[in-house]
């Protein structure tokens, strides 16, 4: 039994975070909020400030007057700007992007462009970059010259549709979306989830998503973690862009109003107790089952995966006697099992719950029932 903390909203929950670039940030803000943290970053950025690539391209940018400069992302406007400092070219891009219209997708590329001192000709409500696209194609682009921020890779269906308008387009490469250092924390999330051992996962970029799923194709899980997603596993996206990839395969992700660490969390706070919280009668006592934690009276007793798994099943019919039939097939489904590891299960929890631990009642020759009532769900 882990030590008992005080309720907070996520107390009980695993939490799956793919992030790679704020990862820090973000688990803190789930830890304290009573989750279980694990950490899979299924990507990883790659600054390009010494790039040649990103330094011929600078240079270019710098042999004529620009028409439209596009920021897709602030932590790439940021690296770009700060790139071109550390070059002696940081005055001439200035005055360069000063000189163009300069768009921006979304609010955290338009922090970064005003941080360096420039305002926004436009920024799509969406930051869907299809609509920045659809906006520039809406005016007459022929000769112009455009450059472009790339998004952590090529945006090949982008600057060709603007290069098929006559426009000279400069590709801008700050930083490359590449594997993870630790693809077997991924793989370890991925096969987690399939076994219904995370509650949720979380998601900051399109990438990461797709590299997610990548990885559990990779290992056999496909699949069963798609199955996992459009079930009971709660997916949360810091935003509508980052969230295609899902929607795309008939999940139903979350995410903020603001696309924010902060409010992502927030978010998940709210929605993920009500999904997996039931509430019960035990005396003059309420206690809840919430994810893999029982709380009672302000502590938190956390449960392993299968007494967590074994305790809901007795908690979806309190009261109830339920066989070790019964019970196998609810607490481990899809897992070879036999009913002496229920009664193995059975002990295991009991030693957990303490002194609650007469909660579970043995009905002999029967089975066992859960020694409550129901008082909410």
């Amino acid at each position: 039994m882990e030590p008992r903390k005080p309720e907070q909203p996520l107390t009980g929950f695993s939490i799956g975070v793919t992030a790679a670039r704020r990862r820090d940030e973000l688990s803190s803000l789930l830890s304290r909020r009573g989750a279980k943290v694990i950490e899979a970053p299924s990507l990883r950025i790659i600054p390009l400030e010494d790039d040649a690539a990103l330094r011929r391209a600078t240079e270019r940018c710098l042999t004529g007057p620009l028409d439209y400069v596009v920021a897709t992302t602030g932590v790439g406007w940021r690296g770009w700007m700060s790139a071109a400092d550390g070059w002696g070219h940081g005055a001439d891009l200035s005055r360069a992007c000063q000189g163009a219209s300069v768009l921006s997708r979304g609010p955290k590329a338009t922090g970064a462009v005003r941080a360096s001192g420039l305002d926004e000709a436009y920024s799509p409500r969406s930051e869907a970059i299809d609509e920045l696209l659809t906006w520039m194609l809406s005016r007459d682009i022929r000769g112009r010259r455009i450059a472009v921020q790339e998004h952590g890779a090529p945006q090949p269906g982008f600057t060709n549709a603007l290069r098929e308008r006559g426009a000279e387009v400069i590709e801008v490469p700050v930083y490359r979306w590449a594997p993870p250092e630790d693809p077997d924390a991924v793989r370890r999330l991925a096969e987690l989830t399939t076994r219904g051992e995370v509650h949720a996962l979380t998601f900051t970029s399109a990438p990461a998503i797709t590299a997610f799923l990548q990885s559990a194709e990779t290992a056999g899980l496909y699949d069963a973690l798609l199955a996992r997603l459009r079930g009971d596993v709660l997916s949360v996206c810091v935003g509508p862009v980052c969230a295609r990839p899902l929607q795309e395969l008939g999940v139903e992700p979350l995410w903020p109003e603001r696309g924010r660490l902060g409010a992502m969390v927030r978010t998940l706070a709210e929605t993920l107790p009500r999904r997996a919280r039931q509430e019960l009668s035990y005396g003059d006592r309420t206690l809840a089952l919430q994810g893999s934690a029982l709380l009672i009276d302000g502590d938190s007793i956390w449960l392993s995966p299968v007494s967590a798994a074994l305790l809901r099943a007795l908690a979806e019919r309190p009261g109830w006697v339920l066989s070790r039939a019964d019970l196998l097939r609810r607490a481990w489904s899809g897992q070879r099992a036999d009913e002496h590891v229920v009664e193995a299960a059975v002990a295991r929890l009991r030693g957990a719950l303490g002194e609650h631990a007469s909660l579970v009642r043995t009905v002999p020759k029967r089975g066992y029932r859960l020694d409550v009532d129901v008082a909410s769900r």
